[in-house]
């Protein structure tokens, strides 16, 4: 079993791709994207979060501190969506699902004013491998498009990078920066709303494991610039 540490909660770092030094133009940033470490309940990616029961502080993340989330009443609810208005956009997710996990675990859902929603699940066998789950709805003409190989596995107790990405067409999702499946939808730029890690925002399927980080792009970024660790 593994042992995590707690840590008195600290300020989350928040790199967002906004500054722009002396002698740079604002199109070099253009495609950076939003970065949420997760090294605290205080603050998220500089918002204050709803904390559902109580997610741990943990320092044995390979990016350096991460939440820990128990799998029954730990969760983060944000009012706020990151990709509000995209036509594109990438998700990147830096975690590390444990073993003896639920057969079903939501640990990203973001879901705006109109019912439109993005999911990104794990789907465990035996308690000790997983495989990627990912959904994307728009209540705008009721397109959908889930991803799922369950034959996909992955170690529980491992970290990952795990992607999500849209280019305007094509939906697609990635582990550690190896795509898996993809599948053409139409799926309508969202509108303002809500993001919750850790469990889904019906305060259900809830999530046991840690999440390090989160990564917003505002492309479809390639395999090539995806983040990734050794399986």
């Amino acid at each position: 079993m593994r042992r995590f540490r707690l840590l008195f909660a600290m300020p989350a770092l928040v790199v967002v791709g906004t500054g722009v030094r002396a002698g740079e133009s604002v199109a070099t940033h253009a495609s950076a994207p939003v970065v949420w470490e997760l090294a605290s309940v205080a603050s998220i990616g500089g918002h204050k979060p709803e904390v559902l029961g109580a997610p741990q502080v943990t320092d044995e993340a390979p990016g350096g501190r991460a939440l820990r989330f128990g799998g029954w009443n730990d969760g983060i609810v944000l009012s706020v969506n990151p990709l509000a208005g995209r036509t594109t956009f990438t998700i990147e997710v830096l975690l590390m699902p444990e073993v003896n996990g639920a057969p079903a675990q939501r640990f990203l859902h973001i879901e705006d004013e109109t019912g439109s929603r993005i999911l990104m699940e794990t789907r465990t066998r035996g308690g000790k491998s997983w495989s990627l789950d990912t959904y994307l709805h728009t209540d705008i003409g009721r397109a959908n498009c889930p991803l799922l190989d369950s034959k996909k596995l992955h170690p529980a107790g491992r970290w990952a990078w795990v992607a999500l990405t849209y280019d305007g067409r094509m939906m697609a999702h990635y582990v550690n920066a190896v795509k898996e499946l993809e599948g053409e939808v139409v799926f309508t730029p969202m509108t303002s709303g809500q993001i919750s890690l850790g469990v889904r925002l019906t305060r259900a399927f809830w999530f046991r494991g840690c999440i390090q980080e989160v990564r917003f792009h505002p492309t479809a970024i390639q395999p090539a610039a995806m983040q990734r660790l050794s399986e």
